[in-house]
This record gives C-alpha cells, structure tokens and sequence, in this order.
C-alpha cells in the first residue's frame, strides 16, 4: 500500500475516533463511527487473501447494521423525547437499543460471533488496531449515555467474561484466543460500568497496554498458532521468557498490571452488594487464565530436550522496532505498584 493512501487512511481512523469523543448530538457520534468503519475496511483488506476478504465482508456486514441500529434508536429517541443530545438519553427503549447496538460494534457476548472470525482473518497490525483503537469510540458513546436499565448492561458483562472464557479454551490459532480475551475483558468493563465509569476507563486502559504488548510478542515471532510458539525460545531467548509473564498479567495475576483492574472492579461489586456477581465473574478469569496458561507452556516448557510441537522456521532477522514493544512489556508487567495514584484519580 502506498505510504500517502496509508497515511490518509490512518489520519481518518483518528478523526472518526476524535468526532465521536468531541459530538454531543447523535448525528456527529453516527458520522465518526462510520468514518471509523470506512477508514479501516482498505487496511483489513489490503492483503487480498480470500481470508482477508471474508473477514471484511463480515466486519462491514456488523459494523454497517450496528450503525443502522445506533441512528434508528437516536431518531427514536428524538421523535419520542424531542432531544438529539448523547447525554439526554432518557427513554428505556431507544436507550437499550443504543446500548445493543454498542454492544454489537465492540464485540461484546452474546453478539460477539464476528470478532473471533474478522480477526482469524487479519494480519497482526490490523488485528491490533481492531482489538483496542476500534474499541474507543463505541466506549465513549456507552460512558456518556448513563443506561437506565443496569441489568442490560450486567446481563452483557456476566455473559461476555463467561463466553470470553469458555471460547477461548479449545483454540489454537492464537488470533482466536486474543479475540475471546477481548471479549472477557470488555465484559469486566461492562459490570462495573454503571457503578464506577472511571474504573471502566482504567480497565480499558490497562488492557490496551496489555494487548499492545501481547500482538507485537506474537508479530516479533511471526506466530500465528500455538505450535509456531514452541520455536520462538531459538529466535529470541529473552523476550520467550518474559512472553509468559505478559500472559499471566493478561489473565490478572498479582504482582502483575493485569491484577489491578479486577482486584478493583471485584472490589466495587461487592461494595454495591453484588457478591455472587463478583464471585461469577473471579471464576469466570479462571477460565482466561486456563489458556493463557496453556500458551506459556507451549512457549517455554516445550523447550528441548522435549519433541518440538512446531516446524522451525528459517530465524530471519526481524525488522520491528523494539522500543514499543519494550515501553509496553514494562508497564504489562509493573505497573501494579501505582494503585494507589490510580484510586487516587478514580475517587470523586
């Protein structure tokens, strides 16, 4: 692709984003999300892979109704409530369906079957692009609406950190598994969402960095599945053995940046009485931990003396820059230390 074409392509996806945070009316909103769509369709179909292909088809199939279903529900609300504004959502129907529709841009359980197929599809830096800057705008949307319906939006999180756990157990392409972590993640989102936005905001946050790290790992080892992981201890040594830690952190193990988020969203829950909630979604991260678990092994304890899993494959040098990479495997790792500024920002 040419570098003016992609510099075009990537200065809208921006601006889609930009209008969306900076709109106040429906109609603005409804512009930066389809300028957001349109801008990265070019950049997942640019390999012209039949793969890559389908997974476009798919991803402007869902985005396309989700949009439609997002202006029909704001035109909705203002034929019954005579209000354009983002933050005048006050109609249970129109609201609920806005939240549905959200739902369906980002990926969330249970209308979350596109997301492991578009990104089965595409190559690693679309993916990335797709697994966290895509997902910003539809969140600023759901910060600002204040749904008044809260069993809606536990409804969705209950089911996308369960389905994000029970979908990801039996992968083995490692684009599938990133994708139902998505899923679970955004679900932890969606049940604190309601009680405490910031605390959404920081989850959101911390698992971008997380992600970040995690697909440029896989794009240094130029790993697609599990069984291309069990050679990348021959390529780069250092990064194999920390590659683990980035995917326990993932999973939300202390002492690790990962551990913050649901240590404060469990501890949210339960401040609000909702104990068994609290206690579904800790079980549910068993699950998550449960593959991310089984992808550390493949990488380092399948090491020689062992039978190799995978074919070698030739250790060209690689050509990404590693600086990224390193500032990211950094904060994945240790950020845990800095709670207390964190819940020092959150608090009113």
């Amino acid at each position: 692709m040419s570098p003016y074409i992609l510099a075009t392509l990537l200065f809208s996806l921006g601006l889609g984003t930009t209008i969306t945070f900076a709109s106040s009316h429906w109609l603005l909103a409804w512009m930066g999300l389809e300028m957001n769509t349109l801008a990265i369709i070019p950049l997942m179909a640019q390999n012209h892979h039949p793969r890559a292909v389908e997974a476009t088809t798919k991803y402007f199939l869902t985005q396309a109704t989700a949009a439609a279903m997002l202006l029909f529900a704001s035109t909705t609300n203002a034929w019954l409530t005579g209000e354009w504004s983002i933050e005048q959502m006050t109609h249970p129907i129109p609201t609920t369906m806005i939240v549905i529709a959200l739902a369906l841009k980002i990926g969330l359980a249970p209308v979350h079957a596109w997301l492991p197929e578009v990104l089965q599809g595409l190559d690693l830096t679309t993916g990335l692009i797709l697994s966290t800057w895509q997902k910003l705008a539809p969140f600023t949307l759901l910060l600002q609406i204040h749904p008044t319906n809260p069993t809606i939006l536990i409804g969705l999180g209950l089911a996308s950190t369960l389905i994000g756990g029970w979908g990801g157990l039996n992968q083995t392409q490692l684009r599938k598994v990133l994708a139902y972590s998505s899923i679970a993640h955004l679900g932890w989102m969606i049940l604190v969402l309601q009680f405490s936005p910031s605390l959404t905001l920081l989850t959101l946050l911390t698992y971008f960095v997380m992600t970040f790290s995690t697909f440029l790992v896989f794009k240094v080892n130029k790993a697609t599945n599990i069984n291309s992981l069990a050679t990348s201890w021959a390529k780069a040594p250092a990064l194999t053995a920390l590659t683990p830690l980035v995917l326990l952190s993932l999973g939300g193990l202390p002492p690790l940046t990962g551990f913050m988020p649901k240590w404060l969203i469990l501890q949210e829950l339960s401040k609000q009485d909702l104990a068994p909630l609290a206690t579904i979604a800790a079980l549910s991260a068993l699950l998550s931990l449960y593959f991310y678990l089984r992808l550390s092994y493949a990488m380092t304890l399948t090491m020689s003396p062992n039978n190799l899993s995978g074919t070698t494959v030739w250790r060209l040098p690689s050509t990404q820059l590693t600086l990224p990479l390193a500032i990211s495997l950094i904060a994945t790792l240790s950020l845990l230390p800095l709670t207390p500024a964190a819940m020092a920002l959150l608090s009113p």
